[in-house]
Order: C-alpha cells, then sequence, then structure tokens
C-alpha cells in the first residue's frame, strides 16, 4: 500500500439482502429512518431494496417509495436491484442512481433464482444495458457474478467459468463488476484464485466483492480481496441477509466488523463505527426476532481503536 490512506468503499446492503430474508416487515417509514441513520454514519452508497415480484419478496413491495424517500439524503449513492428490464425500468423511473443486477454463474442456481439460464440472464442485461443507455437520465448499472465461489445445488464452480461469465458481461457493457460469494462457501485461497483470473479477464472492470459469513471466513475473504486490489465490498449491518432460491445462505459479512478491521489497518471508509453501531438499535425495536451478529458491537469498541490508523501493509 502507498503511505496515503486507501479508500474502500462499503455498500451497506441491509435494507434490500438484509430484509429479503427477514420474517417480519419493516414499515416503509421505519425504512426511511433507519436508511438515514446508515447514511449520517458515512455510508455513502445502500442498496434500498429490490424491484422484485412482491408476491415473491413481499419485504421490498415498497421499494419504488423507499428509492424515492431517500434521494434528498446529502451525498448518498442509492441502489436498487433488478433482476429483468421490468425492474430495471422500476429503477430508473424511481430515481435510483444505480442499479445491481445479479447474473447466477451457476445455472442451476440462475433458473432457481430469475427462472433463466446464466446465458439467457447475460443476455438480458445486455438488453438493460441499451435500454439504459438510451435514456436521457444515466443510471449506473452494476452486476454480480453470484455463486462465483460455489453453489449449493452445484458444488464447485469453476474458475474458467466465473471469468468466462465476467468476460460475457464486460462486453455488454456494464459500469461494474462485482463477485458475489452467494452461499458463503469462499475461502482466501479460493478468493485469490478467482479474483486473479477474472482480473486477467476483465481487468478493473471487477471492482466488489460481495462476502457472506456462512462459514465464518467473510472477513478473511474481504483480506485476500484487499490483498488484490479490491476497494469495494458488500456487508449488512448486523450480519443479517441471504438468498431465498439458494439452499443454505446465510448472512452476509458484518457492516459493523468490517468497518472495524478496515479502520484499524488504515484503511478510509468515511463511516463513524459508533454511529453505525447506534443504527442497530432501530432494526432491533424493527425486528426484535432477527439475530444481529457482530464481534464489535458485542465487546464494545476497544479503547485501542483509532479511525484514523496509519497505513499498515497487506
Amino acid at each position: 500500500m502507498s503511505a496515503a490512506r486507501d479508500t474502500v468503499t462499503v455498500c451497506e446492503v441491509g435494507p434490500r439482502d438484509g430484509l429479503q430474508m427477514a420474517q417480519g416487515r419493516m414499515a416503509t417509514d421505519v425504512k426511511l429512518r433507519w436508511i438515514r441513520q446508515l447514511a449520517d454514519a458515512g455510508l455513502r452508497e445502500i442498496e434500498v431494496g429490490s424491484f422484485v415480484s412482491p408476491r415473491m419478496i413481499p419485504q421490498m413491495a415498497d421499494t419504488g417509495e423507499v428509492v424515492r424517500g431517500v434521494l434528498a439524503i446529502d451525498g448518498l449513492t442509492v441502489c436498487a436491484l433488478a433482476c429483468n428490464l421490468k425492474g430495471a425500468i422500476a429503477a430508473h423511473d424511481a430515481g435510483a442512481h444505480v442499479v445491481a443486477i445479479p447474473v447466477s454463474v451457476s445455472d442451476t442456481h440462475s433458473r432457481a433464482n430469475v427462472n433463466k439460464g446464466t446465458d439467457d440472464q447475460v443476455e438480458m442485461v445486455r438488453g438493460i444495458v441499451d435500454w439504459v443507455r438510451a435514456q436521457a437520465r444515466p443510471m449506473r448499472i452494476d452486476v454480480a457474478a453470484a455463486t462465483a465461489f460455489g453453489c449449493s445445488m452445484e458444488g464447485d464452480v469453476p474458475r474458467q467459468r466465473v471469468a468466462q461469465v465476467a468476460t460475457a458481461l464486460a462486453a455488454t457493457g456494464v459500469d461494474r463488476i462485482a463477485l458475489a460469494d452467494t452461499v458463503g462457501y469462499a475461502h482466501p485461497a479460493l478468493v485469490r484464485d478467482t479474483v486473479r483470473e477474472v482480473q486477467d479477464a476483465i481487468g478493473a472492470r471487477l471492482t466488489k466483492l460481495h462476502l457472506h459469513d456462512t462459514m465464518g471466513l467473510g472477513l478473511a475473504n474481504a483480506l485476500a480481496g484487499l490483498e488484490l486490489g479490491i476497494r469495494e465490498f458488500d456487508s449488512c449491518l448486523g450480519g443479517l441477509g441471504g438468498c431465498p432460491f439458494a439452499p443454505g445462505a446465510s448472512g452476509n459479512i458484518v457492516t459493523e466488523d468490517l468497518v472495524f478491521m478496515l479502520e484499524s489497518m488504515g484503511l478510509a471508509t468515511g463511516v463513524d463505527l459508533q454511529r453505525l453501531i447506534a443504527a442497530r438499535g432501530l432494526l432491533h425495536e424493527s425486528l426484535p426476532d432477527e439475530p444481529l451478529r457482530s464481534g464489535v458491537a458485542a465487546a464494545g469498541i476497544p479503547r485501542t481503536f483509532r479511525s484514523n490508523a496509519p497505513v499498515r501493509g497487506l
């Protein structure tokens, strides 16, 4: 690393990924208050919901209202997930700054998740890109290559296949590509090998990792990504989340613990850890039956913690 503090973007996905598996539903006004708390803590990019069928995921039925309700938050990049052109159009109409599209590398998971095979989903992405680029208002197009590190239905996912799908996605003209450990099967060596393979294929178009903590290796995997230059990570307050269509998938890496690790290493996130932990209160109040994880929230912020720590080598 250089002597200057590197910046890492932490994208909070709790209002989308975190809530889509919750047993209860967070009221719209509470979502808006919670997202503002997260933004006030310094999170500059938040995935606030998904434009999907409310019949399949009722927790996301108010996403349009949520997007419109948070656009006024100064400095916040508002991201919404969409699985098809209809959803992308809805995201654009609502005013989202970013649309995030999942494309599963595992064909079996793709069919379970969006009722399309992987190759058909790539072509669908091409149609979304064409539509968005034709609009007067720009909208960033991100794609997550899901099940990039393993699939609970197919097992191993070959690195070569991940690179092949990433290459096809890059050719559609999307802005950014992420690799997603949808079911949390990754380990640091696999992350290093896969990220290198995809970087060799598409270069700097690979910007982000979306990691789950199913096996307790989420932060170790994030560190492996950092070593290879990845500077964007999805995470979820309290470690909630998971994919409804991937058996065995569990929560995302914990935003509080990720921020603690990054800031302790001298990497700048712009996030106030104390305010971030305080935002757990509204989440627990609204969904008291959802278990919230976090080592730093349970133990308390150590007296040795410094958010402006000197840069330490990886």
